[in-house]
């Protein structure tokens, strides 16, 4: 056999991810196999076991060993991030280049490596694709930083994975306004675990996720990324999407830390800075979710934002990374930047006189990796250069990489630094139970809005001919986007529809007319100068609506889609886009009963459609089985269960108009027509509140009970109460808890959210659903900044939203 053929087999023999490779086949590249022992690995390559090569030594010890074994050169890198493949990473696999780069010392983490990105390739890759050959590329680069840099030390592989891991063929979810939306932990504990489950079978060890970004302002692009605007559900999912992918041996980061989700009038892009937050409220509301998923999750990660707050930019900031982050949070992990927060410490705020004096700042206030898509020498000459020149504690730099590599020895990279089963990715990843997952979630987001005279769900043989309209019944691309998972099929609307009514054996005829697109060609400036229908867009409405009057029943198909709304994609107003509503006034016309699916990222405001369409239901954003979900949940036989996760407004005058709010600060402005939701000069009420949700079934409260039942200390508290389903289907129904604290020595919120049920309960039903207050549920930010429990009254609500309250008590709680 000759050299070249006995070398490619070794490759290949290593590559499955064996670790121990036989002595023989390595012998002509330095033995490197030598340093692979029965229980340990010798990543310094000196032929003994030190420390931080003891898998049974305390992990504080192994990180000081290797730390003091460590020159300046290798305590930079572990300060940067290298990005993956294609981004800035321009080989696929390690080439001998490699010891010329920057990372021949190592680095902190790869991010995005080989997960083909559809804004980069569009197709699988060879390396991406299938599951078992990209976790066995994954290990051919992990193995070159273990055995070609001289102590070994592995990378931390990050992706994002706010939806579904950001991979090619991984398990799809639904957008996370969409997750927010199924006001189930127990389902979003499960999306998490698939999560971490399939970024540990391809070789990711640490994921961007979720995103804890209360979302306030409607018009703000990320909000389809957000789980919604009130902290409290936001934390509650929150924590079950860290505890899921933890669970696995995978690090989770949080996004985006903080007071990132509310820059100045709904503006993304580049702009992301002056949020007009007040102190309170930023704890109240913005750092909530961060403080409650750290301290109850314990995640590993947190991603720190681009904005200021009150003149102070978040990542130069040592009151937010250091003394809120790590000394009031407990955060033990170490925190990334997002892209060019550093730089944007001297282009855009204007605090630091250029990006070494930026670095100096960011490392100082407490950020322990530098991320960007740009080549990571440039930030790591810059901490070396600083501490040469001794305008850097090296003892600060210390503390950040300590950060780093425990993480690194908590998850286990220095005692399995590779995929062990390569071949298992093919199961795991996208398998039958994954798929099942992710049909519920896009099945539990879908919320029905209305439902007038019950013309939902049609019932078998109820129509002969039913149209299908709208752009968005056919095109499904909303349901791939920049930080999910791609090349997946998606099943569109009309594709659902239409294998719904076959493998049923309905005897009913589907057609299909696109009647409008979601953009017009003067999109967006049609926002505040409406043009005119075209004689193109005339004629598409005009041959919907023929076909309309041939059919029993219309199904509209109108919103959004991936250039409306999501990063940087900002909107004016919180209309339909191009000439959708123009579509439906002209379907409505024809006397035909008109079904309204909206597919949304964001609240809309779709006043006209509420007044006029007889059914509604939002889909959210979906994903790939979006079709699938919503076709059931037309035809029955999945009864629409979802709340929304965020107060829709009807106008974007309102905003900012959301859950929870300050007493009296939404109140209605009195007039002639308020009962109309009219005032003298401006329109009052949201066209629907935070919580809100319809079901095909009718569900009762009854039976409250709240223990000790007179004066409370400051223990837990115990609230009961009996649900009941008292109609003539199954459903779901999202019961919550809100608590309202009567008197304060500071103005405090008419009432926040502390607690919700997803139940389901079969026809005739019943179940006592139960919550447990603890004291921090009762607790405000106090004159002193403070976060304390007050003595007093506190009414104890619970119903179906935040304004349907069916049930409510008053306690005391002593002092």
């Amino acid at each position: 056999m000759n050299t070249k053929r006995l070398s490619g087999l070794m490759q290949l023999a290593v590559a499955a991810g064996l670790i121990l490779p036989l002595p023989g086949l390595l012998a002509q590249q330095g033995k490197k196999s030598d340093i692979y022992h029965k229980g340990w690995i010798d990543f310094n390559k000196n032929g003994k076991k030190d420390i931080y090569e003891d898998p049974l030594a305390p992990v504080d010890k192994r990180v000081e060993d290797l730390l003091s074994q460590m020159s300046l050169n290798e305590k930079s890198c572990q300060m940067a991030t290298l990005y993956g493949y294609r981004r800035v990473l321009k080989d696929s696999q390690p080439t001998p280049e490699w010891q010329h780069e920057i990372w021949k010392d190592g680095i902190a983490n790869i991010d995005e490596n080989l997960n083909n990105v559809p804004n980069h390739t569009g197709k699988h890759t060879s390396f991406g694709y299938p599951h078992s050959t990209h976790a066995v590329s994954m290990n051919n680069v992990q193995r070159w930083f273990v055995e070609d840099t001289r102590l070994g030390i592995p990378v931390d592989f990050t992706n994002e994975a706010i939806h579904g891991l950001c991979s090619d063929g991984a398990t799809p979810f639904p957008a996370p306004i969409s997750i927010g939306s199924t006001w189930d932990k127990q389902l979003v504990h499960m999306a998490g675990d698939i999560v971490g489950r399939e970024a540990k079978a391809l070789g990711y060890t640490n994921v961007y996720a979720p995103i804890l970004d209360p979302s306030r302002d409607p018009r703000w692009g990320r909000v389809v990324e957000t789980y919604g605007e009130s902290p409290y559900l936001i934390a509650s999912l929150g924590t079950e999407m860290v505890k899921g992918i933890q669970q696995n041996g995978v690090a989770s980061t949080l996004k985006h830390f903080a007071v990132y989700s509310v820059p100045k009038g709904g503006r993304d892009g580049e702009v992301r800075t002056d949020p007009h937050v007040a102190p309170k409220e930023m704890h109240e509301i913005f750092l909530y979710p961060f403080r409650k998923v750290i301290q109850q999750a314990h995640p590993m990660g947190v991603m720190s934002s681009y904005n200021d707050w009150d003149g102070e930019p978040i990542t130069g900031s040592h009151y937010f990374l250091t003394t809120l982050l790590r000394g009031e949070f407990g955060f033990k992990g170490y925190v990334v930047s997002d892209s060019k927060a550093v730089e944007f410490l001297y282009e855009k705020h204007h605090v630091a006189h250029d990006f070494e004096d930026a670095t100096r700042e960011a490392v100082e206030a407490g950020l322990n990796v530098w991320t960007n898509f740009n080549q990571p020498k440039y930030y790591i000459n810059n901490v070396r250069n600083l501490v040469k020149a001794g305008k850097l504690d090296i003892g600060i730099v210390n503390d950040r990489v300590r950060d780093v590599l425990r993480v690194k020895f908590e998850l286990g990279l220095f005692d399995q630094p590779y995929v062990a089963d390569p071949k298992a990715a093919d199961q795991i990843v996208q398998n039958r139970q994954a798929d099942s997952v992710a049909l519920a979630l896009n099945q539990e987001a879908i919320v029905l809005l209305k439902n007038q005279g019950d013309l939902l769900p049609i019932q078998p043989g109820q129509y002969k001919k039913i149209l299908i309209t709208g752009e968005l019944a056919s095109n499904g691309s909303y349901a791939t986007s920049r930080y999910g998972p791609n090349n997946n099929k998606v099943t569109t609307v009309l594709e659902g529809i239409r294998t719904f009514i076959e493998k049923n054996k309905w005897n009913t005829q589907i057609s299909y007319d696109e009647g409008a697109k979601v953009l017009s060609p003067s999109w967006p400036k049609s926002e505040i100068l409406p043009t005119d229908l075209s004689q193109d867009e005339k004629a598409s409405i005009e041959k919907a609506v023929q076909a309309a009057k041939s059919a029993d029943v219309i199904i509209a198909v109108v919103g959004e889609n991936g250039k409306t709304v999501g990063e940087s994609l900002s909107r004016t107003s919180l209309g339909l886009p191009g000439k959708q509503l123009d579509l439906l006034k002209a379907l409505k016309a024809t006397g035909k009963p008109v079904i309204l699916v909206l597919v949304t990222g964001q609240p809309l405001t779709i006043n006209w459609a509420e007044a006029h369409i007889p059914a509604i239901m939002t889909a959210g954003f979906p994903g790939p089985q979006g079709g699938t979900a919503i076709a059931q949940a037309i035809f029955g036989q999945y009864n629409p269960g979802g709340r929304l996760s965020m107060t829709w407004p009807k106008a974007v005058g309102q905003v900012q108009f959301n859950f929870p709010f300050k007493n009296g600060s939404q109140l209605d402005q009195g007039g002639p027509h308020k009962k109309d939701g009219f005032g003298h000069t401006r329109v009052n009420g949201p066209l629907y509140p935070f919580g809100y949700g319809l079901s095909y079934t009718k569900f009762t409260y009854s039976d409250l009970k709240i223990t000790p039942d007179e004066k409370h200390t400051k223990g837990t508290i115990h609230v009961t109460c009996k649900i009941a389903n008292s109609g003539k289907v199954a459903g779901d129904e999202v019961v919550q808890l809100y608590v309202k604290d009567v008197y304060s020595s500071v103005t405090t919120y008419n009432s926040v959210l502390r607690g919700f049920e997803r139940v389901h309960l079969a026809p005739g039903a019943a179940k006592t659903v139960s919550f447990d207050l603890v004291p921090d549920d009762l607790a405000l930010t106090n004159r002193d900044m403070h976060r304390v429990v007050e003595p007093g009254d506190f009414e104890i609500r619970v119903g179906a939203s935040s304004e349907d309250i069916r049930l409510k008590q008053t306690i005391t709680v002593a002092p």
